[in-house]
């Protein structure tokens, strides 16, 4: 078996630290790119629909929240895909791994249509949950039911994005991810105001957009195909492989989610201005995430396709470095949000409560980002490792681990602005530290280094 301790010691040159920068550089600069524009598709339409007024406002904030907890939850249609791909093309068999991408497509089809189905039967209920208002109500109900239609489209491109990324091809989703937002962007001025349809046009614009996109990928996609022989129609056992590592990754997935949660469900018992500072410091964090995560999308490429290829010194090599840009990044991201913290509450809030609330969450938060750099970095070696099962299961252990903290902080917090700091202190050293520890165990060790062009 492979001891990574081993290759720690034999070091690396600076020639090999030089290469690995620029492939990680190469991977993780488009694939921020494309995660900050994906969000750009909601700020357009918050933009646009804000000048309806309140109604549609807020029946647009209702339904993006339910839109955008499905996409989070199904996100796994990348994370399964990317590894599967990146193995079997570093292994040398493209044909097996596009094949593999492809399988991951139809997958996310099937489920598209399923959401259409149980979406379009539960809108109405999920929607009664967040308001009472008849007319606010109704107005969400419209746009989960219109935008609904782009379902199986955004989860194509989903599944498409972590083909290419598997391909170590990052560059193609920017592309995409940019002209979809301006294609949204576009439609939505002119079907919300050209045609008068209000917060219909909003949804129906992003549906063309999206649709659009999966169009592109699906052309891609065939001509990938075609180039390297591989075939088109959904082979079962590609699909039910891909099913169950998506599993995985769904559950690790709704581990996180749940975090998250039951965390913004403490805050809300602090008091109005302790909610809303905590909610825009979440904003924050999940900002300086994405360049996190675009690291770790580089690492899910880059892990997959050493393993693929069987070069578990150079998986070792890759995994450390890394780690240094994870913390790395911290350190700098960290640094820097110190240094505005006390600037952040004028812009996000005239209230004087909220803004200091807010800077002494954010002080807080910013000693933490170099941990949450090790945390977001390891997690997507681990996907590209195809470790799903552990990350699962781990992701369950760490809730468990962060539970009783949330409930110390419910009994015995502090009045005012202490609390938030007793809160993301849970979140941000006890929860990340449970992540840090159980994803450094795993990494320590060689039992994940599956060579080969799978993982099972």
């Amino acid at each position: 078996m492979f001891d990574p301790r081993r290759a720690r010691r034999a070091g690396e040159t600076r020639g090999e630290r030089r290469e690995l920068d620029r492939d990680i550089v190469r991977l993780a600069g488009p694939a921020l790119g494309a995660l900050v524009a994906e969000p750009l598709f909601l700020l357009t339409d918050t933009a646009l629909v804000g000048h309806l007024g309140e109604i549609p406002l807020a029946a647009l904030g209702i339904a993006s929240a339910i839109i955008q907890t499905a996409i989070g939850l199904l996100v796994f249609l990348a994370y399964a895909t990317t590894p599967a791909v990146a193995r079997r093309l570093g292994a040398g068999d493209r044909t097996s791994a596009i094949r593999a991408g492809i399988d991951g497509m139809w997958l996310a089809l099937g489920l598209g249509i399923v959401v259409v189905a149980v979406g379009l039967l539960g809108s109405g209920g999920v929607v009664g949950l967040f308001t009472n208002d008849p007319l606010v109500a109704a107005d969400a109900v419209t746009y989960l039911h219109i935008s609904l239609a782009g379902m199986p489209a955004m989860l194509l491109v989903i599944a498409a994005t972590g083909l290419l990324r598997g391909l170590q091809n990052t560059r193609t989703p920017l592309v995409v991810a940019v002209s979809g937002f301006a294609a949204n962007a576009g439609l939505n001025a002119v079907f919300i105001y050209g045609l008068g349809w209000g917060i219909a046009g909003s949804a129906a614009g992003t549906v063309v957009a999206q649709w659009a996109m999966a169009a592109v990928y699906v052309v891609i996609a065939v001509r990938a195909a075609r180039a390297s022989g591989a075939r088109l129609r959904p082979g079962l056992d590609g699909v039910s492989s891909a099913a169950l590592s998506g599993g995985w990754l769904f559950v690790r997935t709704l581990s996180l989610r749940a975090a998250m949660l039951a965390t913004v469900a403490v805050a809300a018992t602090f008091g109005v201005a302790q909610l809303g500072a905590f909610q825009i410091a979440l904003t924050v964090f999940s900002t300086l995430a994405f360049i996190l995560d675009a690291l770790a999308i580089a690492g899910q490429a880059m892990i997959g396709h050493g393993l693929g290829a069987g070069d578990a010194p150079r998986v070792a090599l890759v995994t450390r470095r890394l780690i240094r840009w994870g913390i790395g990044s911290g350190f700098v991201l960290g640094a820097g949000l110190a240094l505005i913290a006390p600037l952040l509450g004028p812009v996000f809030s005239p209230s004087p409560e909220v803004q200091h609330a807010l800077t002494v969450t954010v002080l807080t938060m910013a000693v933490g980002i170099p941990l949450a750099g090790f945390v977001f970095v390891l997690d997507g070696v681990l996907i590209g490792a195809g470790d799903a099962r552990y990350l699962a299961l781990t992701g369950l252990v760490n809730i468990a681990c962060y539970a009783p903290l949330l409930a110390f902080v419910v009994l015995f917090h502090p009045p005012g602005d202490a609390a938030l700091v007793w809160l993301w202190a849970a979140f941000g050293y006890g929860y990340m530290g449970a992540r840090a520890l159980t994803l450094g165990l795993r990494a320590r060790g060689g039992t994940w280094m599956l060579v080969g062009a799978s993982a099972r």
